[in-house]
């Protein structure tokens, strides 16, 4: 990728990041002060001594909320992706296999132009691999125990080099950031759909429904079902030109498009799904972790519902980069142009 390429992905990426915690608070505050206005325009006619709401402390309280939890996911995302995961940090190499993926993650660093990140391993059976972190300086590269015992060192190399790739784009702060938010999004829907149950259980004996209850368990409602929605779309926010973005630069920092053709082929026909990696974080990953039938649609409902785009599709590009380097002595073509 050619450095203005690169710096107005970078730039893209940190905009993005900024715009997603923004969309993150407002939808928060849409949630809280909808229910504030419900709930004073159902008590503003009571007569005196009934109680009137005037505070908007519910619409308050989910600012709060959000704005708390982007501080936290911007301090603390990566590490819940992590734990979350289960990974282990690589200290010490301590077996031949964790030798070369230690001096695998070097190289690539050298190559990228970038500080080494940490090397976690994931104690999964299924090949797999994500980055995770704000920046490069604090960037984390994790890959599972399958995808260790699979892979060559090429291949190997290539998926180190992928996901470098995320972490010199800067992808690694956006992704980081949406894992952490879909995951409080996803609490925000648990949290309403219990206090809807508790509702619906305080009145089923006493006849007559409350037009303010109704009101406010409408506006609860609505939220309900849209918080998944707005949960998905955020997920595919990630857009697969990211992904294809990836594998072009991760292609040029090897010099070897058909290793990470090979290795995404191989980590493609795995028969499970990556259970250590949870649905929320799937965006992070080289493939998607779970069992992959969404991501192998093309046109409106793998672009609105798979984290990645079809495999054979990346492939294909990947061995288009190598027929076009041996076309033309070995010169790889631009990222940004595979890409389009």
């Amino acid at each position: 990728m050619t450095d203005s390429n690169l710096f107005a992905q970078q730039e893209a990426n940190k905009r993005k990041s900024a715009w997603l915690v923004a969309g993150f608070v407002l939808f928060f505050a849409w949630i809280g002060f909808g229910g504030d206005l419900a709930i004073y325009l159902g008590t503003r006619d009571l007569p005196p001594g009934h109680y009137h709401h005037l505070v908007p402390f519910i619409g308050l309280l989910a600012c709060c909320f959000a704005a708390g939890t982007a501080r936290y996911a911007w301090l603390n995302g990566a590490k819940r992706v992590l734990d979350a995961a289960g990974a282990q940090e690589l200290i010490t190499p301590a077996t031949p296999e964790l030798k070369r993926l230690d001096n695998v993650v070097e190289e690539m660093a050298i190559a990228a132009g970038l500080p080494k990140p940490k090397i976690w391993i994931v104690p999964d059976p299924d090949p797999n691999a994500f980055s995770t972190g704000r920046d490069p300086s604090s960037a984390h590269i994790a890959v599972t125990e399958g995808l260790l015992e699979r892979l060559d060192r090429d291949e190997l190399q290539g998926v180190v080099a992928h996901e470098m790739a995320h972490i010199r784009n800067y992808d690694i702060r956006l992704m980081t950031l949406l894992a952490a938010m879909v995951g409080a999004i996803a609490l925000m829907s648990d949290v309403m759909r219990q206090f809807l149950r508790f509702g619906g259980r305080g009145r089923g004996g006493r006849g007559k429904g409350n037009p303010l209850a109704l009101v406010v368990l409408v506006l609860w409602l609505l939220s309900l079902l849209v918080a998944p929605i707005v949960a998905g779309v955020l997920s595919m926010a990630v857009s697969r030109k990211r992904e294809y973005l990836a594998d072009a630069t991760g292609a040029q920092l090897t010099r070897n498009p058909l290793a990470l053709a090979e290795a995404l082929e191989k980590i493609d026909a795995a028969p499970d799904a990556t259970k250590s990696i949870a649905r929320g974080a799937a965006h992070l990953c080289i493939v998607d972790p779970g069992e992959r039938r969404l991501a192998a649609n093309e046109g409106f409902l793998g672009d609105l519902f798979a984290s990645h785009p079809p495999m054979r599709l990346r492939v294909a590009r990947l061995r288009g980069m190598a027929y076009s380097a041996e076309k033309h002595g070995g010169a790889l073509p631009d990222a940004a142009d595979v890409v389009g």
